[in-house]
C-alpha cells in the first residue's frame, strides 16, 4: 500500500518532442537563428542602424552636446563671478574685523584711563581742589572724554552690525557658488557623455564611411584655408576698423581645432571663437552664446556686414562671425576644424552688430 501511494505521488517524467510537434519546434528555432544572424543582432534587438541614420545621429548627438558646452560656459562664468565676489566679501570683513580690533583697543584705553583717574566723587574732587580754575578745566575734559568714548561706543556697535551683515552676504554668496559648481559638473558630464555617445556610434562605421562622414568637413577645411589667404590679406589691408581687426582676427584661426570650453589661443569652441575676435578689436564680449546675441544691435540678415554675428537654432546654441558674401567662420564641432562656412547650413535665428 505504501509503494502504491509512492508511486501515485511521482512527478511524471518529460517526454521530449517527436513526430509532427519535433519537427515544428526544430523549424522555428532554426528559422530565428536564421534571422538573427542575417541581421547580424541578437533576435529581440533593435536593427542595425544604416551609415545615413549613425551620421543623422551623430549629427544630433554634436548639436546636443554643443547646447550643454553653452550652459557649461555660462554655469563657468558665474562660478568664477560667485568664487571672486565670496574672496571681496572676506577680504572686506578682515579688513572690517581688523579696524574693529583696533576700535576695541582704544575704547578699553581710553576706559583703563577713566577709570585710573575717576576714583573720587567730582564734588568732593572739587571741595579738595586748591584750585577751582584747574578742576573746572578738568571737568570739562572728563565730559569731552565721556562724549568721545561714547561716540567710540556706537561706532564700534556700528562696525560689529556691517561685519555681520558682510558675513551673511559672503554665506549666501558661498551657497551660490557651491549651485554653480554643481551645475557646471553636471553640464560637463553632459558634454562628456554626448561626446562618449558620438564616437561610439562612429565607431560602428566602416573606415570608409567614417571618411566620407568627414569629407565635407575636409574639403570644406581646403577650400577655407584657401580662401583666408587671400581675403586675410585684404582684410588687413582694409581700414583698421574694429570690425575688420575681428574678422582678420578670425581669418587668422582657420584650422585651429574645435574643443568645447576653449577660448584660444590653440583652439575655441564657437562663442569662444567669436569673443576671442571680437577682444582683439578691443571689445568685450560676453562667454556664451545666448548672452551674446544681446551684446548689440539687432540687424536682420539682409543687413549682415562683416564683423556681424550670426546665431543658429531656435535655442540660439551656435554662433560664428560673418564676413561678407552669405559666409561666415565659425568653429563648428568636434572633428571639424575652424573653417568658412555657408549661414545657410544651419537654422538661421538671428545676428547681432557688434563694435
Amino acid at each position: 500500500m505504501a509503494a502504491h501511494r509512492k508511486t501515485a505521488h511521482r512527478k511524471p517524467k518529460q517526454r521530449p518532442f517527436t513526430g509532427p510537434a519535433a519537427r515544428t519546434a526544430a523549424t522555428l528555432a532554426l528559422a530565428g537563428a536564421a534571422t538573427a544572424a542575417a541581421s547580424g543582432t541578437p533576435a529581440g534587438a533593435d536593427p542595425q542602424l544604416t551609415s545615413a541614420q549613425v551620421k543623422a545621429r551623430v549629427d544630433r548627438l554634436y548639436r546636443e552636446a554643443e547646447v550643454a558646452t553653452e550652459h557649461y560656459n555660462g554655469a563657468k562664468e558665474q562660478v568664477t563671478s560667485a568664487a571672486r565676489a565670496v574672496e571681496d566679501l572676506r577680504d572686506e570683513a578682515a579688513r572690517r574685523t581688523q579696524r574693529l580690533n583696533a576700535s576695541r583697543d582704544a575704547i578699553g584705553a581710553l576706559a583703563a584711563a577713566q577709570y585710573r583717574g575717576g576714583g573720587l566723587n567730582p564734588a568732593l574732587q572739587l571741595a579738595l581742589s586748591s584750585d577751582p580754575d584747574e578742576y573746572l578745566e578738568r571737568a570739562s575734559y572728563v565730559d569731552r572724554a565721556a562724549d568721545r568714548q561714547s561716540s567710540a561706543l556706537r561706532g564700534i556697535q556700528g562696525q560689529i552690525v556691517g561685519i555681520a551683515q558682510l558675513r551673511a552676504r559672503a554665506g549666501r554668496e558661498i551657497a551660490a557658488l557651491t549651485s554653480r559648481r554643481a551645475e557646471l559638473a553636471e553640464h560637463r558630464s553632459t558634454v562628456h557623455a554626448k561626446l562618449a555617445d558620438a564616437r561610439k556610434l562612429l565607431a560602428t562605421l566602416t573606415a570608409s564611411e567614417r571618411a566620407a562622414y568627414e569629407t565635407s568637413a575636409d574639403a570644406a577645411h581646403g577650400t577655407s584655408l584657401r580662401a583666408g589667404r587671400s581675403a586675410s590679406r585684404s582684410a588687413v589691408a582694409a581700414p583698421r576698423t574694429r570690425a575688420a581687426q575681428a574678422v582678420a582676427f578670425a581669418y587668422s584661426s582657420l584650422g585651429k581645432p574645435y574643443v568645447w570650453g576653449a577660448t584660444g589661443p590653440s583652439a575655441y569652441d564657437c562663442s569662444g571663437l567669436t569673443q576671442a575676435a571680437w577682444r582683439a578689436a578691443g571689445v568685450a564680449l560676453p562667454r556664451t552664446t545666448y548672452t551674446q546675441i544681446n551684446a548689440g544691435t539687432r540687424v536682420s540678415r539682409s543687413q549682415l556686414a562683416p564683423g556681424d554675428l550670426v546665431f543658429f537654432y531656435a535655442g540660439i546654441t551656435h554662433v560664428g562671425l560673418y564676413i561678407g558674401g552669405g559666409q561666415m567662420i565659425h568653429a563648428p564641432r568636434p572633428g571639424a576644424p575652424i573653417r568658412i562656412a555657408s549661414i545657410s547650413d544651419m537654422p538661421f535665428a538671428g545676428a547681432t552688430r557688434v563694435g
